[in-house]
């Protein structure tokens, strides 16, 4: 009996954690595309939405129920199973991503430790990048089955798109993997806090991650499944109301997931640079909330930079993008990769 209240136990702490990260990573994805409006509206020296609620922070409540409300129509030329498949499918993908990136310190209570990670495995960014790569399912089901050739090329495009640039995204997180010698993600985040963040050791290794992770959200400029003016709307332009949702929807958790990876694969995750927080002399779990802000702070950050990016760079011409990925970002990566293994070595690493 006191085994099964154990595993009764730890199988609650895990569902309250996966509740919790579905419904922050749903939040953040709503106010998102308020904060994108509301930034976008700043560069072009205008309010942007200012209606619904005070400052417009019930817009993304309207935007969700007028795609609630609309009419949900299928192509009568779609594969009808496929078309519902395609936008679950992104969807799910993108939430997966987060199981195994620590959002805080460990809470330490009178009946154990409680980590704020739904699974510290060995493999951790490894099933980061093997979920990512699944998601392009989601834009190549939803393209084919809406059975518009539109909709077709953009889904074409996508694929290629994440093919070419998850190559020098690895090969960039490789130079990381070098310096920490551990693919779990708790490992990656005491290494830093104890020898100084990625970023420092890795700069020319953060900028290519940070453009693929670009590439990889489909955002300005690399969203070329999304083309308006050459393919209408892209690969989602047969959807409406709540499938239209998921894969809007998806694209944000994207941008927030990846931030995450980002903050804590080169910027200390949810480490405060300089600062040695048990020296504070605070309660456990004060410690683990500090924590958890100063991670969603790190992701703000990035997702203002996502933002601003859009609003301010042109898209690419296709032709432009894949030689970036393929003659630029890859040498770059594999030369980075070899200048930090032999520093390695020097070093006696």
């Amino acid at each position: 009996m006191y085994l099964l209240a154990i595993d009764l136990w730890f199988i609650l702490e895990k569902a309250i954690l996966i509740a919790s990260i579905i419904g922050l990573s749903f939040f953040i994805a709503m106010y998102t595309t308020l904060a994108e409006r509301k930034v976008a509206g700043w560069m072009q020296d205008r309010h942007g939405p200012n209606r619904a609620g005070p400052f417009g922070i019930f817009q993304p409540l309207a935007d969700g129920g007028k795609l609630f409300f609309k009419e949900e129509i299928i192509p009568l030329a779609a594969n009808r199973s496929l078309f519902l498949l395609g936008p679950g499918l992104a969807m799910i993908t993108s939430l997966v991503t987060s199981t195994v990136i620590p959002w805080g310190a460990p809470v330490v209570t009178a009946n154990g430790t409680i980590p704020l990670q739904v699974a510290d495995v060995d493999m951790g960014i490894l099933i980061v990048f093997s979920v990512v790569s699944i998601g392009v399912y989601g834009i190549m089901i939803g393209g084919w089955a809406s059975n518009n050739k539109f909709s077709l090329i953009a889904a074409i495009r996508g694929a290629s798109q994440m093919v070419s640039y998850e190559l020098p995204m690895g090969l960039a997180l490789i130079a990381v993997l070098f310096t920490t010698g551990s693919l779990k993600m708790s490992e990656i985040v005491a290494s830093q806090a104890a020898n100084g963040w990625h970023v420092i050791y890795q700069p020319l290794g953060f900028i290519i991650f940070f453009i693929c992770a670009l590439a990889e959200c489909n955002r300005t400029p690399f969203d070329l499944p999304e083309a308006e003016n050459e393919l209408n709307f892209g690969y989602h332009q047969e959807y409406s109301s709540m499938k239209l949702g998921f894969y809007l929807f998806a694209e944000y958790i994207n941008m927030f997931v990846s931030s995450a990876v980002i903050s804590t694969l080169y910027f200390g995750g949810y480490d405060i640079p300089f600062v040695n927080e048990a020296a504070w002399g605070l309660q456990p779990w004060l410690l683990s909330a500090i924590s958890f802000g100063v991670l969603m702070a790190k992701i703000a950050f990035f997702l203002f930079v996502f933002i601003w990016i859009r609003w301010t760079i042109p898209r690419f011409r296709y032709d432009q993008l894949m030689n970036l990925g393929w003659k630029k970002l890859i040498p770059l990566a594999l030369v980075n990769m070899i200048i930090t293994m032999a520093v390695m070595l020097w070093l006696k690493k």
